[in-house]
């Protein structure tokens, strides 16, 4: 892969790019400090998810933990109530881990040098060189998504962009390219680009600050570059949650028995679920009488939900059981219904609670 810039085209290219993003950028609250903390918070929660998501959430955390120390002293039960809903909660998880080396390690301050950084959990090189570039000024190029889409399309590169020896010269390229005299604004900009303007589908080329170094530009490729990537075939599941509710309005909520922890409940506090096939009630039924004691239990179908996990397409199965006490087994915990945010659950949770929110108390 040749990088088509000549210095002096190199030039033009950084000062028309900086020039644009420093008119156009947007007022997002992780711009309003270099504070590695702060940035290091918002590039997490942005990975794998939408900056209209992440906006209410990022204003949450930083208020209740706004520094490293309060990080890493939190209970990480406090922690993951936090992250509660904004998903991939291996994220949470790493972030609390990270801050309690951070703060033993490094004096409470997000490390420097990039080999420190990529030594903390959850930290990989697209991270550790947003948040070295932008708190730290470390002339560091990044490479995510957008900034490879940006880039395939100035030097009309086809193929699968993620294909590994294609990403390691894309790589090699936004090195190349770096604003080294402004790491962080020229990381921002490419993302924000790719964002705002080079998007997936129907770019915006006509006000594109950058389209007269675009070879799939000028090529008419814009439509046919980046390749599309193949997707992996979608798979079905049920799953079949029970909400037990007893006199009181109160429920139980398990660690353990549960369905898919690590995928769909993020091993936080779930309805008592199962996957299952063809005889839905039957078989929560079972589960129900194998891991809580409960026999010739009653349940009451709910609205069903859907629910999308990478590449699983989950069926909610929500059933209402009313019990005239709830069992009280290790790894469990019992409380009101409507107090149910005060423990972390995962969105999925929340979907199957949904549905009990219009069923008339008896």
């Amino acid at each position: 892969m040749k990088e088509n810039l000549s210095p002096r085209q190199l030039k033009s290219f950084q000062t028309r790019l900086l020039r644009w993003f420093r008119a156009h950028k947007r007022d997002l609250p992780w711009r309003a400090s270099r504070d590695p903390y702060r940035v290091w918070i918002a590039e997490v929660m942005l990975q794998q998810t939408r900056i209209a998501a992440v906006m209410p959430y990022y204003d949450r955390f930083l208020h209740r933990l706004p520094d490293v120390e309060s990080l890493a002293r939190a209970p990480l039960v406090e922690v993951l109530k936090l992250w509660s809903g904004l998903g991939y909660y291996s994220r949470a998880r790493n972030l609390h881990r990270a801050a309690k080396e951070i703060l033993l390690h490094h004096n409470g301050k997000f490390p420097g040098a990039l080999d420190a950084a990529l030594e903390l959990p959850g930290i990989g090189r697209y991270t550790a060189a947003a948040v070295l570039s932008i708190a730290y000024d470390v002339p560091l190029g990044v490479l995510d998504g957008n900034v490879a889409r940006v880039l395939a399309r100035l030097l009309a590169i086809r193929g699968d962009l993620r294909q590994p020896r294609r990403w390691r010269d894309l790589a090699k390229t936004a090195q190349t390219w770096l604003a080294c005299h402004s790491p962080g604004d020229w990381n921002q900009a490419l993302m924000e680009l790719g964002e705002t303007i080079c998007t997936p589908q129907n770019p915006r080329c006509e006000i594109c600050p950058v389209s007269k170094w675009c070879r799939a530009y000028e090529l008419g490729l814009t439509d046919k570059i980046p390749s599309p990537r193949v997707k992996r075939d979608a798979v079905r599941i049920k799953i079949a949650a029970a909400i037990l509710l007893d006199a009181r309005g109160r429920t139980i909520l398990a660690k353990d028995p549960g369905a898919h922890d690590d995928v769909l409940f993020s091993r936080m506090w779930q309805f008592p679920a199962v996957e299952v096939a063809r005889h839905p009630q039957a078989e929560l039924k079972e589960h129900l009488r194998a891991t809580l004691g409960l026999n010739s239990i009653a349940l009451e179908e709910l609205p069903a939900a859907r629910h999308g996990v990478t590449f699983r397409n989950i069926t909610l199965l929500p059933f209402l059981a009313r019990v005239e006490r709830l069992p009280k087994l290790p790894r469990t915990r019992i409380l009101a219904l409507e107090n149910l945010s005060r423990l972390p659950v995962s969105s999925a949770t929340r979907k199957i609670a949904a549905a009990v929110s219009h069923v008339p108390a008896h």
